[in-house]
């Protein structure tokens, strides 16, 4: 293979994954062999009831193995702490992303922070019932960002752990690690770049359940109050203090209609204003307030908190127009 990448790991998570696990990585082992891919191969088994933690071992690749269930979150989190590379690739054990997308997914990565495995190829098994519910959430992070986002929580994706580490407090042990790490990378204005891929019917049974989607939701608000609160503040603050006006011009016709004109004491002499009136102007005001002290504590948090992760987006050109390697920090 031409420009091959540098050595990375593929960490792959499983959760009661007996009926399709062995089969995904002797697929996977054979790809690699294929493509000569200087891979580390990690299987994190978070917890399993069933035989998946012996169905991996007996594959040969190196196995990880959480004593009790601890979240999808979690067990990426281990696989990113005791890789060997700092590239990683994450792809799920039920045989739904394709392996043959990791070459072309690396390639991308040599020049962006983080390269997501988006599900928009010409075969999307996607069960309809979680179209709706993923729109939205899509909807309400691209919102958030002010990015267009095809697929925000894509299970086949390949970042650095340099990059991806300093987010680990803030990541969550669910299915929501990577709908936080999408958003997060977003709002920090790194290079996130989405590969179209197929999405293949699962093997085995979802681990998603319907209350997921409300976690999601209260996760992408939650986003929103740590990297961009005012786009939560603004709107509620807006809508309180047009409301409040609607209700003066309410008050004040009522006004005109009883008196039968409008002279400009009656400001002064009758009771113009209600109560109401006041209490959604100061509510509108308060919480417009409230978001622009958030905004200001997020933005010196955030210069506290510079890393040293260099972004590959960003290229250093010399006077002869070189472009090198080496990044300048965001």
């Amino acid at each position: 293979m031409d420009n091959a990448p540098s050595p990375f790991t593929i960490i792959i998570p499983a959760y009661n994954e007996e009926a399709g696990i062995a089969a995904v990585i002797e697929n996977l082992l054979s790809f690699l062999e294929k493509k000569s891919l200087d891979c580390e191969v990690l299987i994190i088994d978070d917890g399993s009831r069933d035989k998946t933690f012996e169905q991996a071992v007996s594959t040969g690749v190196k196995v990880l193995r959480h004593k009790k269930n601890r979240g999808y979150g979690a067990a990426l989190k281990t696989g990113i702490t005791f890789a060997a590379n700092d590239i990683i690739v994450i792809i799920d054990a039920d045989g739904t992303y394709p392996i043959e997308s990791i070459p072309d997914i690396l390639k991308q990565l040599d020049e962006s922070d983080m390269v997501v495995g988006a599900r928009t190829g010409k075969k999307v098994k996607i069960p309809l019932v979680r179209r709706p519910a993923k729109w939205v959430l899509r909807k309400l992070a691209e919102y958030i960002t002010g990015e267009k986002i095809p697929d925000l929580n894509s299970g086949l994706r390949a970042f650095r752990r340099s990059c991806v580490i300093q987010y680990f407090p803030i990541l969550s042990n669910k299915f929501s690690f990577t709908t936080t790490i999408t958003v997060a990378m977003l709002c920090d204005s790194y290079s996130v770049i989405y590969q179209p891929i197929n999405y293949m019917k699962r093997k085995g049974k979802s681990k998603i359940v319907p209350m997921d989607f409300i976690n999601f939701m209260s996760l992408v608000l939650r986003l929103s109050m740590l990297f961009n609160p005012l786009k939560i503040f603004i709107p509620i603050a807006m809508f309180s203090i047009l409301a409040g006006f609607m209700k003066f011009a309410i008050d004040l016709t009522v006004l005109i209609l009883n008196k039968g004109n409008f002279i400009f004491s009656y400001l002064f002499t009758d009771q113009v204003i209600s109560a109401s009136c006041l209490i959604l102007w100061f509510t509108g005001l308060q919480v417009l307030l409230i978001g622009m002290v958030a905004d200001g504590i997020i933005r010196k948090i955030g210069q506290r908190n510079l890393n040293d992760y260099k972004s590959k987006a960003i290229k250093v050109i010399d006077s002869k127009g070189h472009a090198h390697k080496e990044a300048h920090t965001l």
